[in-house]
């Protein structure tokens, strides 16, 4: 049976607001990411978390974990609103958010919502004690939680009842069902508890991330059909590049597709010095694969074979892939649907033609032999056939794009004023 994922969304009735996004309730998944600079470090987090927003995460999250972090959380947010980002920012706690919230008022007031996990917010009767603490300052102001539960900082105390049990009764149980189980069962006792806190169930997002795959399908299967709240979704470390992606769009893919999963990250380990932004490219990729959400022009290009030894093709892509995300942030404020808007840059003229006739602009590049003539289809229509080295041809095809985008699609200042 095909499921039919919007209609699968719209059954989660409930829905949380962070600042101005919309999770759960039927709302379109949204993207978050999470900066990896020194929060205390106000320059660098505001920039990064610009540019994650620019790329398209719809949520960033900044780490709180000691004073200095605490006290620069409201300048963050301030220069974010003064270049014009209303991006929600996110709070990271482990261990000691209770103290810096309550220590510090303003940085609870700047947050958009708390991620709280209560694998480690405490032990014994501390840990209901400063769960519920975290729980009355973001309902005094106002605020949504995520109680976030993790594999690898899985409340031990609970792990090992569990698996006394199992060994008493005899259940037969793996290592890894007890587990499982019991990242259900931490994410519902919390939601009760912030509830009984006096939250209510409209701030209240639940996670329950662990580094396998197979797992973390089993765990949200289950949690889905254990609580109503929306549903953040991910693997607490996809890992670097390659690994990574697959890791994360294999499993990710599988439960979105089966209508799990109101709010994703693609946790990508960048490599020294990389791209943060990369981690937001996937997970947008990832739902508009899916048909979930359009973010920015999607690229089809060929994987290359010995007909296409010459590189030009290669290149023409990387450089409108470059281009298209250079400016989509521009683009979305002044027209609407770019975002939908597709190419192909191909390479001969075994799959080229009809590639590039299926996408909104493209171009087939002569392969290994063939006439050295490139011919540019617009929406199935030959317009126009190219020639000339990658930099002329990269010109030329990018004033195509440009005036596609200004003639197809509606000026939103103007659509504004009819």
């Amino acid at each position: 049976m095909i499921l039919n994922v919007t209609e699968l969304k719209l059954h989660r009735t409930i829905g949380v607001s962070v600042g101005d996004v919309q999770i759960g309730g039927g709302a379109p998944i949204a993207v978050q990411s999470m900066t990896s600079t020194d929060t205390a470090n106000i320059t660098a987090t505001a920039e990064q978390s610009m540019e994650l927003a620019q790329a398209g995460s719809e949520l960033v999250r900044i780490t709180v974990n000691v004073p200095p972090a605490a006290l620069a959380v409201p300048e963050i947010k301030r220069r974010l609103k003064q270049e014009g980002f209303t991006t929600p920012l996110i709070g990271d706690f482990h261990y000691n958010g209770h103290q810096l919230l309550a220590r510090y008022p303003e940085c609870a007031r700047a947050l958009d919502k708390y991620r709280i996990n209560p694998g480690n917010v405490g032990t014994g009767d501390r840990r209901d004690e400063q769960f519920t603490a975290i729980c009355k300052i973001a309902k005094n102001h106002g605020k949504a939680i995520r109680i976030g539960v993790n594999g690898g900082s899985l409340d031990q105390e609970l792990v090992t009842a569990k698996m006394q049990e199992n060994t008493v009764r005899d259940l037969g149980q793996s290592s890894e069902e007890i587990i499982n189980e019991c990242m259900v069962v931490s994410a519902v006792r919390s939601t009760e508890l912030a509830i009984a806190a006096g939250l209510k169930q409209e701030q209240i997002i639940v996670s329950c991330k662990v580094s396998r795959p197979r797992d973390l399908c089993s765990i949200y299967r289950t949690l889905s059909k254990k609580t109503d709240q929306p549903l953040h979704l991910g693997l607490t470390e996809a890992g670097m590049g390659l690994r990574g992606l697959v890791w994360s769009a294999s499993t990710m893919g599988i439960l979105l597709q089966e209508g799990i999963g109101d709010t994703i990250r693609v946790s990508l380990t960048p490599k020294p010095n990389g791209d943060r932004r990369e981690e937001v490219y996937a997970a947008c990729e990832l739902l508009q694969a899916l048909g979930l959400r359009s973010f920015a022009p999607s690229v089809t290009a060929c994987p290359g074979c010995g007909r296409t030894t010459s590189t030009t093709f290669q290149a023409l892509a990387e450089c409108i892939q470059d281009y298209v995300r250079t400016m989509m942030p521009e683009w979305k404020l002044k027209f609407e649907g770019a975002e939908t808007l597709t190419l192909a840059v191909m390479g001969c003229v075994v799959n080229g033609p009809g590639e590039s006739k299926a996408a909104n602009i493209g171009i087939s590049l002569p392969g290994t032999g063939e006439a050295p003539t490139c011919p540019v289809y617009v929406d199935g229509q030959h317009v126009t056939t190219l020639r000339g080295e990658h930099n002329e041809l990269f010109d030329q095809f990018k004033h195509l794009i440009d005036d596609y985008v200004v003639t197809h699609y509606i000026k939103k200042n103007a659509h504004a004023q009819s």
